[in-house]
């Protein structure tokens, strides 16, 4: 009797230790806890870069994708193309080559934090990138940031040490979607084209 009373709180005890598991991996899996990530992709530059546009971290699309803007929502690759007058790249040598043809670097503010799912509204422990790696070797006009969230950390973790003021420019996540594409492709090209 006692043998099958504590088996049976054993069986308990692992079910309510596996249920817990399993919610701790939803949530994980669904956004809802933070977890560290590390930048695990290079910045996209050469010698030639005239420009810099900083996000802010890659989100879960980008992090599986292994390159920046991977979610199929995001304007970033229409807006640059529109930009520097090219058809929009598929794949990430396309995407690559067109920014070098256009004298672009990309990189993120951060290079690792804590944070839930994508949302940049929930970074936390930032560790910033060191934009000198880009800023030492290319003759970069001006930097540009992808969004208020990315402005607003490059401001407290950056500019001390580059010595340099961003512009913000308006968002292309699909979260901005008071932005039309028109019109962030507008706003850009005219932030943008006289520096290249």
């Amino acid at each position: 009797q006692r043998k099958r009373q504590q088996k049976s709180r054993q069986d308990c005890l692992f079910q309510q230790n596996l249920q817990k598991t399993l919610r701790k991996k939803t949530d994980l899996m669904n956004g809802r806890e933070y977890i560290q990530v590390f930048h695990e992709f290079s910045p996209v530059f050469d010698e030639k870069s005239k420009v810099l546009i900083l996000g802010t971290f890659p989100s879960v699309k980008s992090r599986e994708g292994q390159f920046y803007y991977h979610h199929p929502q995001n304007r970033f690759w229409k807006v640059i193309a529109a930009l520097v007058k090219e058809p929009v790249p598929q794949t990430v040598l396309e995407k690559k080559e067109m920014l070098l043809r256009g004298h672009i670097a990309i990189w993120d503010v951060v290079q690792s934090c804590r944070i839930k799912g994508s949302s940049d509204s929930s970074i936390r422990d930032v560790v910033p990138s060191d934009l000198n790696q880009i800023l030492d070797h290319a003759d970069i006009r001006k930097i540009f940031a992808n969004g208020t969230t990315a402005f607003r950390l490059y401001r407290r973790y950056c500019e001390e040490k580059t010595k340099r003021e961003a512009v913000c420019l308006p968002s292309t996540s699909p979260a901005n979607a008071s932005w039309r594409l028109e019109a962030l492709t507008e706003r850009w090209s005219e932030e943008i084209s006289p520096f290249l």
